[in-house]
């Protein structure tokens, strides 16, 4: 099949599943075609049937702001046409469901593209419930051929803010668990933790929902119980506020900013425990790679994440806020290595066995597929 992939080519959650799956789908043997402001985080020296084009934005005095949803949406309809795609896949929904929907418009004379829309989180539970944009989310979604979510919580959620009528079908993030398994031998843990201290990690865009200060906070009481390094994987509008909170706490030489990050398998695999008390979240890729390395992850019991990770097996799940019990937990874990080596076992068990890259992928293939089905387009 000729698929093109629209995403934020950043290295948000939504950015990096659509990357990781359009890969994944050129090595199953279909052409891939990237449509996106800029080149995706993790397509860098990838080699296969991938294509990236850019969407050219014009500079013209009368408008204020580049008009990115139009111009996207052009770009689609010359890479459908030139490139004869057979599904346009968009991944969030602002403005990615709305582009797509007239370019399918614009192409229907002479062909039916199919228009499939994944929704990852944010983009329906906040961005899209601004007033403005709200009715907007709502066509999109509802216009596109085919809608999923990477859980049931946010297909539930998606339900009940917008009122869709239009099925939308679960298919979960997924980790290439090969890539992403605990290595020996890493040469970054004895550079961050030269004492042989304990390492914790986190990993986030720093936005307010992440919670980042938490994890700060929550580091704070760990440190004086369990001798450990605190390691912050990206960047961000909180990034900050986090250096000024560690240096106030007096912890700063124990918390290490590494910022934006793209040979995240090494760092999990020096690392022992993950943090993750966000606000929101959909999904949690980020706690999913770490799973898959054999982390065990202390998280809040927010959104998708109970879906994830399983209480007292793979690791724990306290109230959003309550940052004593994670950091309870966090001690209870490494300071038992029993215990932690169960956890860590079960982490990498789940991640195979529920969330493996050649699981999930054919689930978006047997969509394709249904969908080209109803076109007439026979699929080799």
């Amino acid at each position: 099949m000729k698929i093109g992939i629209t995403c934020y080519p950043t290295y948000g959650g939504s950015g990096v599943v659509a990357t990781e799956l359009g890969k994944a789908l050129a090595l199953r043997g279909h052409q891939i075609h990237f449509i996106s402001y800029s080149l995706p985080a993790r397509l860098d020296n990838f080699v296969g049937d991938v294509f990236y084009h850019e969407v050219e934005m014009s500079q013209y005095p009368l408008f204020d702001f580049p008009l990115y949803t139009d111009s996207l949406a052009s770009k689609m309809v010359d890479v459908a046409k030139y490139h004869d795609l057979d599904i346009l896949h968009v991944h969030y929904a602002i403005p990615h469901a709305t582009s797509a929907f007239i370019a399918k418009q614009i192409l229907a004379p002479t062909k039916d593209i199919k228009v499939i829309t994944t929704l990852h989180g944010t983009d329906v539970t906040l961005v899209g419930l601004e007033p403005s944009f709200l009715p907007l989310v709502k066509f999109s979604i509802e216009q596109s051929d085919y809608v999923t979510s990477v859980s049931r919580f946010l297909q539930m959620k998606t339900n009940t803010m917008y009122n869709i009528e239009k099925e939308i079908q679960v298919i979960p993030n997924f980790v290439d668990t090969e890539k992403f398994q605990r290595k020996k031998d890493c040469q970054f843990k004895p550079r961050i933790a030269q004492g042989g201290e304990k390492i914790i990690v986190h990993v986030s865009n720093f936005r307010a929902v992440k919670r980042v200060p938490d994890v700060i906070r929550i580091f704070d009481i760990i440190r004086k119980t369990i001798p450990s390094k605190l390691v912050l994987v990206g960047d961000g509008p909180d990034r900050s506020e986090s250096e000024h909170l560690a240096r106030e706490l007096g912890i700063f030489e124990d918390v290490k900013f590494l910022g934006k990050q793209i040979l995240l398998s090494e760092i999990l695999s020096s690392s022992d425990l993950m943090l993750m008390p966000s606000q929101s979240e959909s999904f949690g890729l980020s706690a999913l790679e770490a799973m898959s390395c054999s982390v065990p992850v202390v998280s809040s019991s927010t959104g998708g994440l109970p879906e994830l990770i399983t209480h007292g097996e793979t690791g724990y799940i306290a109230e959003l806020g309550d940052v004593q019990r994670m950091a309870k937990y966090a001690i209870e874990l490494l300071s038992d290595d029993r215990k932690w080596e169960l956890f860590s076992q079960n982490s990498r068990k789940r991640a195979v066995e529920k969330f493996n890259v050649n699981s999930i992928v054919p689930l978006y293939e047997k969509l394709y597929e249904e969908a080209l089905s109803q076109t007439g387009v026979s699929v080799k």
